[in-house]
This record gives C-alpha cells, structure tokens and sequence, in this order.
C-alpha cells in the first residue's frame, strides 16, 4: 500500500474527505518525524513504538575497491510494533 492508497483507506474508513485525511497523514508523519529527531520515543498503545536506535561506528569494506572503510555512528529510526498489532497480524 502506497502513500495515495493508504490516505485513500482513511478517507473511506474514517467518513471524512481525501483531503483532510492527507492532511492528517502529513501530520502524522511530521509529528513523528520531528519527536524522533528530538530524541524523544512515541509510544501508542495497542499499536507500537517509534524510537531512535544508535548505530555504533564501524568498519565495513567498499566492494569497488575491496578497500576498508570507516562507518561512521549514526541514528537510526525504528519501531517496535505492539501486542495488539503482532496479534492482529498473527
């Protein structure tokens, strides 16, 4: 499901027009996007986390070159889906 298709599902399910669950969405996602950049964690019960993990620095090898290379630390975000969604799924 792509971006167009899920607002379109939301539209449906929610009774409200395509537009206002765009705007919904977008929000969604800016709102996310900014806590993790904050370093903050979204917790919605029933459905998951959203969290920033840190990737350690490491070494890794270019398959060009077959040269060694630094990789450095970086964040990274990810999420850990709930009870009630692994349920639902399953």
């Amino acid at each position: 499901m792509n971006k167009s298709e899920f607002v379109m599902a939301i539209a449906e399910k929610a009774g409200i027009s395509k537009k206002d669950a765009e705007s919904f969405v977008n929000a969604f996602s800016a709102n996310i996007s900014g806590a993790l950049k904050k370093g903050d964690k979204v917790q919605l019960i029933g459905f998951g986390t959203f969290e920033t993990r840190t990737r350690a620095q490491r070494e890794g090898i270019n398959p060009q070159t077959k040269k060694k290379i630094t990789i450095p630390a970086s964040k990274t975000p990810a999420f850990k889906a709930g009870k009630a969604l692994k349920d639902a799924v399953n």
